[in-house]
């Protein structure tokens, strides 16, 4: 295991400036990636940030058949591509199933397994087999202790630049709940650890065909993150109207409200 990773000119882990993986939760289009990605990267050098961009080209768990799941594999990839060599900066999106690991790994720097694959034995195995880093969400069923398990199929298979996400466990119906203990638990196995901002404050289906959100515990629950002293970055998700998005619209932070995220968060990594 390793509890560094270098990724370009980001390195992701112990004793390093907290790494912002950030982006919109969907490819919409080119445009408006492309803005959220300009304006992102800018945000993070003025404060000396490392910058992740993240975006998903397809978005395979959606409740109902008639949502929008985002462009698809090839646009979505070259999309993602774009951003790449344009703005500069590393690039990391989810992955479905086996067939796409590979495609994906021509682009991304970071392949990441949703929450809901997370125990998808092959799956893991084949994208740590790329030797691309790979992002594991703990799953909103999974113990904290139970990704030691995960995290050591990625490492079995040859690679050690692996990282572990919280984003919430599953609390009756339509709720997540963030168990803090989980933080220092899964940092306690060696790999760098990150806490999704967004995600965490997910209402998985209370809106009937989607999924709602309480945004205004972004930022609480965020400091209570970077307050533990365990984590390696902040994972999140933001949007320039996160009303006119086709997904997560409820638990997106506004992306005009991201600098003063920033200057909060990386002020309480900076003193804590």
């Amino acid at each position: 295991m390793s509890n560094k990773i270098q990724i370009q000119n980001v390195v992701i882990g112990s004793g390093e400036t907290p790494v912002l993986i950030a982006g919109p939760c969907v490819i919409e289009n080119e445009s408006l990636t492309l803005e959220i990605a300009r304006e992102i990267k800018s945000l993070c050098e003025t404060r000396h940030i490392p910058f992740v961009f993240k975006a998903s080209y397809a978005k395979a768990n959606r409740s109902s058949g008639t949502s929008y799941i985002g462009p698809g594999i090839r646009e979505g990839l070259d999309i993602l591509a774009r951003v790449k060599s344009e703005i500069g900066v590393p690039i990391l999106t989810d992955i479905h199933e086996t067939i796409e690991v590979y495609p994906v790994s021509e682009v991304a720097d970071i392949l990441q397994i949703p929450a809901f694959l997370c125990r998808q034995t092959e799956l893991v195995q084949r994208a740590a087999r790329t030797g691309k880093a790979v992002n594991i969400k703990k799953g909103q069923f999974m113990s904290p202790n139970q990704m030691k398990l995960i995290a050591e199929k990625a490492a079995q298979a040859g690679n050690d630049k692996v990282m572990l996400t919280e984003r919430g466990t599953f609390f009756g119906y339509g709720d997540l709940v963030v168990d803090f203990r989980s933080l220092p638990i899964m940092a306690g196995f060696g790999y760098p650890v990150l806490y999704d901002a967004t995600h965490s404050v997910q209402k998985p289906g209370v809106l009937g065909d989607k999924s709602g959100g309480a945004r205004e515990f972004i930022i609480p629950l965020a400091r209570a993150a970077a307050a533990t002293g365990c984590i390696n970055g902040i994972y999140m998700e933001t949007h320039p109207d996160p009303s006119k998005s086709p997904s997560d619209a409820e638990s997106m932070l506004p992306l005009v409200q991201l600098p003063s995220f920033l200057d909060l968060l990386w002020n309480l990594f900076t003193t804590k």
